[in-house]
């Protein structure tokens, strides 16, 4: 009952304070003329929504740092994610100014997510062993793109978002209560989704600001760091896979689904000349067969609360098998 107490404290404190931030955050985007550069290979509908502010990811990371001062002693963990939101302000907003650019080059900013990354098995409590800097490393690197890949329509990412986290903060919820797994992860997701529902409110439909690498990337890194920890194992200094593994699979193939297409349409258009999908992420290829934006967003969600169903699910299965 306390976790999920506590859960549901880290939900409100940083609810309230990122729906406090959120017009002072979407004054000072204005006012700095933070804009969305729409990539000119987007479906047409997109173009219309060039000059957005972007960068409203902020208003997460605000409920986040109020949720470090309610539940202290993860200052490390939140600096770390700070690593990952200055790498998306160097991209949505740096290199925009200077160069003219839509942001960085694929090679630098992957070069500064895999030092980044390189630093969770330290945050888990781990040692920096080979083992598990290529799964922490690996897990964080591929929640960050992926996450940040799902940042591609109105509300998309904040409601697959919520519903993971939430599904998440659940998931912890029951694994505490009846196989000790640790309570960090729940209050994380808590907060999270405390955030995200502030961020909905100026992101649903049109969207008055975009989430931008600045959310997308250390909102992802945190998805890949909470999946990844529950296997940290620091009583054998590892990480080791365990009950916990299909539950998270299923609440994850979203992600999945967004980020593995993305490098295969790449790699098999150089080879062939051809298309495997009509666009990647996979979210534009339904834009492209017709689908309304909102119709997308709304299937993806629903596809999301289903796994997340599913996730839950197979967790009560595995809960009642335990001796």
């Amino acid at each position: 009952m306390t976790t999920l107490s506590d859960l549901l404290t880290a939900f409100w404190v940083s609810f309230l304070a990122a729906a406090v931030a959120a017009p002072l955050v979407m004054a000072a985007l204005r006012a700095g003329r933070a804009r969305q550069t729409i990539d000119p290979h987007a479906p047409e509908s997109h173009q219309k929504k060039q000059g957005t502010p972007t960068m409203g990811g902020l208003i997460v990371l605000v409920g986040l740092i109020a949720w470090g001062f309610a539940f202290p002693g993860h200052w490390m963990l939140l600096a770390w994610l700070g690593g990952f939101a200055a790498l998306g302000f160097v991209d949505d907003f740096v290199m925009p100014k200077m160069t003219g650019k839509r942001g960085l080059g694929w090679l630098p900013k992957l070069g500064v997510q895999v030092a980044l990354a390189a630093c969770t098995p330290a945050l888990m409590g781990l040692p920096n062993t080979p083992r598990n800097l290529i799964l922490a490393g690996f897990g964080v690197l591929f929640f960050a793109n992926a996450y940040n890949f799902a940042d591609g329509l109105d509300a998309l990412a904040g409601s697959i978002g919520l519903v993971h986290f939430l599904a998440f903060g659940a998931l912890g919820v029951l694994w505490l209560d009846w196989a000790g797994a640790p309570a960090l992860p729940v209050h994380i997701a808590g907060a999270v989704a405390g955030g995200l529902v502030a961020f909905l409110f100026v992101n649903a439909p049109p969207a008055r600001v975009f989430m931008g690498d600045t959310g997308s990337m250390p909102i992802g890194a945190l998805m890949g760091f909470l999946t990844v920890g529950w296997f940290a194992e620091t009583h054998i200094g590892r990480l080791e896979l365990g009950r916990p593994t299909l539950p998270l699979l299923v609440l994850s193939l979203l992600m999945v689904i967004e980020l593995v297409p993305v490098p295969m349409q790449v790699g098999w258009f150089k080879l062939s000349r051809m298309r495997l999908v009509p666009m990647a992420p996979i979210h534009h290829a339904f834009e492209k067969k017709g689908w309304p934006e909102s119709r997308v967003v709304w299937s993806f969600a629903l596809v999301q609360m289903l796994l997340a169903v599913a996730a839950l699910a197979l967790a009560v299965r595995d809960i009642e098998g335990l001796p």
